[in-house]
């Protein structure tokens, strides 16, 4: 009796002492929530379907997604207003802060009954979409900013480049903040976003912090992937944006070009001045660029710190994608009951930071060299590797992993540039 005492309590340790080493080896996913300052997590443990945050880049609202068991009716609906706060990350790891949230519906169906709650970032003050008139002349793109900042309680953080960028006339008729900075986002090629309670406005495709830093470059790897779709676009193929303006003296309508070739993107907003006009169309002309080759990339376990605006490069997945640097857009955590915490990558393909005018400017045609862009991985520096003569080179649109890609690219586009003259 004694001895099968010993050996049921001998079991039973050696049962909690393995399932204590899988719990420091196997990572599991956790989270907290807050509802207008009370912890829920305990609540939401037993009963979470699915838990979906998506972090968006520029000013569109972040979402929360929460889907509840309600089986035995004891869940309580919140109410429209209520502040949720999210925190996510592992066991191994901690968590991380992922902002707050503002729950504007939820839905109650069944059966079996399930409570569903959506919620967008508390950052994103209604002020933002009240429509305005006001003008701003011979001034900064920096002054504006802090204005719209200053109206909305935000506390603005503004790129250096882009701070002292000069405005001869802007418009804001019957047009709310959010949309005069998207609309300014868009004109100087930025993302404008609102987070902590900061406006930020910052070079899109660059990866920086409003100081120039680098907001961090990830590596990933095949493994760490679970499902990835990739997608080469010739964007309609156009060679060329442009951007119409009034000339002030014969009241003229002219403009403003950015590239060169017979298919031409035109913009439909019309400029104040020519300035505006080709700083608009150069914009546009970068982002048709990055868009060229775009990649969704899921991991398999999920990562809570990544967001927006980071800068990734691709090993081990294919040759094509592993050659470029990627920029992040959107991301997205999600986090269900069976499938566990995954994370979801909108990426596109990065373009040259500091080479961008000379892409912009390129008139198409009679190429005597080849220039091609790559990252040093090392010192995260940008380098170039030639071909040819370089009294008019053709610039090669992405920004290449490592020397050895940008090599390959080099050395084929030469390969075609020679063998089509020959």
């Amino acid at each position: 009796m004694i001895q099968e005492l010993l050996d049921t309590a001998t079991g039973q340790l050696r049962t909690l002492g393995r399932d204590l080493v899988q719990g420091a080896i196997y990572a599991q996913a956790r989270y907290q929530i807050l509802v207008d300052g009370q912890d829920i997590s305990a609540l939401v443990a037993p009963r979470l379907i699915s838990l979906d945050l998506t972090d968006n880049r520029g000013l569109e609202a972040d979402q929360l997604s929460l889907v509840l068991s309600d089986h035995d009716g004891l869940l309580a609906i919140p109410p429209r207003g209520a502040n949720i706060r999210l925190w996510l990350g592992w066991s191994t790891t901690g968590l991380i802060d992922k902002g707050s949230y503002i729950v504007d519906e939820t839905e109650h169906s069944g059966a079996p009954d399930v409570l569903s709650i959506r919620a967008r970032s508390a950052d994103l003050r209604k002020g933002l979409k009240t429509k305005r008139d006001q003008s701003y002349s011979a001034t900064t793109l920096g002054a504006v900013l802090r204005v719209l900042a200053a109206r909305q309680g935000l506390t603005p953080l503004i790129a250096r480049d882009l701070e002292a960028q000069k405005i001869l006339q802007l418009d804001q008729t019957g047009e709310s903040d959010a949309n005069l900075l998207t609309r300014l986002g868009e004109d100087y090629d930025a993302v404008a976003t609102v987070k902590a309670g900061r406006l930020l406005f910052l070079p899109a495709g660059g990866g920086k912090s409003v100081s120039g830093a680098d907001l961090g470059h990830v590596t990933l790897t095949r493994k760490d992937g679970d499902q990835h779709s990739y997608l080469q676009a010739d964007r309609e193929s156009y060679d060329a944006v442009r951007a119409f303006y009034y000339d002030v003296n014969s009241a003229k309508k002219k403009e403003a070009i950015a590239g060169g070739g017979e298919n031409v993107k035109d913009l439909r907003h019309t400029y104040a001045d020519e300035l505006s006009a080709l700083r608009a169309a150069r914009a546009e002309w970068n982002r048709l660029q990055r868009g060229t080759a775009t990649l969704t990339y899921q991991l398999a376990l999920g990562r809570p710190e990544l967001m927006p605006e980071l800068t990734y490069t691709l090993q081990g997945v294919k040759a094509e994608i592993d050659a470029i640097i990627w920029y992040g857009g959107n991301v997205q955590h999600s986090l269900t009951a069976d499938g566990g915490y995954t994370t979801r990558l909108e990426l596109e393909a990065k373009l040259p930071e500091d080479l961008v005018a000379d892409l912009v400017d390129e008139i198409q045609g009679d190429y005597t060299g080849i220039i091609a862009y790559y990252r040093d991985p090392k010192t995260g520096k940008e380098h170039t590797l030639t071909a040819g003569d370089q009294s008019k080179p053709r610039r090669l649109r992405h920004l290449y992993a490592t020397k050895a890609t940008a090599k390959r690219a080099v050395d084929r586009e030469w390969r075609k540039m020679q063998e089509s003259k020959a």
